[in-house]
């Protein structure tokens, strides 16, 4: 038996005959920041950090919910389930996912959930979409319901969207829900068409650096951008006759940037504009293992996030200044959502401890935070584990 299996058992109780075990990787996005929701083109891959749910079903009504790592654990039935658990629950994850199966006509009750994992909170690596999209599959194949991964993940975001109240795109839940190991996503958010791309960088690692910075509102400022996006496509779609803000060129945007009068709303779609190209030329670079264009396109992203988009912070800064002053990093970046979060970067393996040390000495010099640091490969998707 397993040590986490041991642990459904103490708090359950019970043998380990129905039990059934289902594992969600986080994500990182290699390029293409706040392009999902604008109907753009994203590339992320699954991580080797992520959360595992061990499920089991009863004969009464109640849902029950633990986490290994937070101390509400939650016993609902009835009304209570259709009732956010306050905005700094995490309960609110699964319990969306369970409210959009619901309004499917899917009424699941009964269960018993124990949730663990290794995904740091709050760092931009899409903790919250892999234990959404995990409690869509492991509730999905528990009770036969017979969805496919891709709508199950249109589910997931639903949930965050409907229930947790953040306006996020499809690219986490998608990334989580489809990831196959060796390859990242090229994911067109408008028309969920995609492909497997080769992960191949030859001597480069992928490495996330993790700030340790409180994100603070980051919930909010994310809403205020989908808005801002949302007021520059209003007043650019009669002239371009664009239906998102992604699918407007760099040519459309220059000959029309008079009917965006405020500064901020020009900024923010030039940024969803320009990192639409940098996506479809990331994959391309990396098609023919051109990773010098690859970094440097990293780090116009960074540019445009922390500029015009304003979602970077210093913290964030930092460590992408002190990784591209190593020889044998081929670029960083902010990835995630921002203000606070983790960093992505390509780095020689030759590097890659002497990257761990010198950008953690002077980040903490100049920061005052310690960074963690993940080296990590493209990991599957969501899947069904034997206990």
């Amino acid at each position: 038996m397993s040590p986490d299996t041991s642990k459904f058992i103490d708090a359950y109780g019970g043998t380990t005959d129905s039990i059934l075990c289902f594992h969600a990787p986080g994500r990182v996005n290699l390029i293409g920041e706040y392009t999902d929701f604008n109907g753009g083109p994203v590339f992320p891959c699954a991580i080797d950090r992520g959360n595992t749910l061990y499920v089991r079903r009863t004969t009464d009504a109640t849902i029950e919910f633990i986490s290994e790592h937070f101390a509400d654990r939650r016993s609902l039935q009835g009304a209570e389930l259709e009732q956010k658990q306050g905005n700094d629950s995490w309960v609110n994850y699964p319990l969306g996912v369970i409210n959009e199966f619901a309004k499917l006509g899917h009424s699941l009750h009964g269960l018993q959930l124990y949730y663990t994992g290794n995904v740091p909170s709050g760092a931009g690596l899409s903790s919250s979409a892999s234990i959404e999209v995990l409690t869509a599959f492991a509730l999905n194949q528990l009770f036969e319901l017979g969805i496919a991964k891709v709508d199950l993940a249109v589910l997931a975001q639903r949930a965050e969207n409907n229930f947790v109240g953040v306006q996020c795109g499809i690219m986490d839940q998608f990334a989580v829900a489809m990831a196959e190991e060796d390859y990242a996503i090229a994911l067109q958010c408008d028309t969920l068409e995609y492909r497997q791309v080769p992960l191949k960088l030859g001597q480069y690692k992928i490495i996330i650096s993790n700030t340790n910075q409180q994100r603070g509102l980051a919930e909010i400022a994310y809403n205020e951008r989908v808005s801002e996006c949302n007021t520059a496509l209003a007043a650019l779609e009669p002239a371009t006759g664009a239906a998102q803000l992604a699918s407007i060129t760099p040519e459309q945007l220059a000959g029309n940037l008079h009917l965006l009068t405020d500064p901020v709303i020009r900024n923010r779609a030039s940024h969803v504009i320009s990192e639409t190209n940098r996506v479809y030329q990331a994959v391309t670079a990396l098609t023919v293992n051109d990773l010098k264009t690859f970094g440097q396109l990293m780090n116009d992203s960074h540019a445009s996030l922390r500029d015009l988009f304003e979602v970077s912070s210093d913290p964030l800064d930092s460590l992408v200044k002190h990784a591209n002053a190593i020889p044998g990093v081929a670029g960083s970046r902010m990835t995630g959502a921002g203000f606070g979060g983790c960093t992505v970067s390509l780095v020689h393996s030759d590097a890659v401890e002497k990257f761990k040390a010198t950008v953690g000495k002077l980040y903490f010099e100049e920061t005052g935070l310690h960074a963690d640091f993940y080296e990590t490969g493209a990991a599957n998707g969501v899947q069904q584990l034997p206990l």
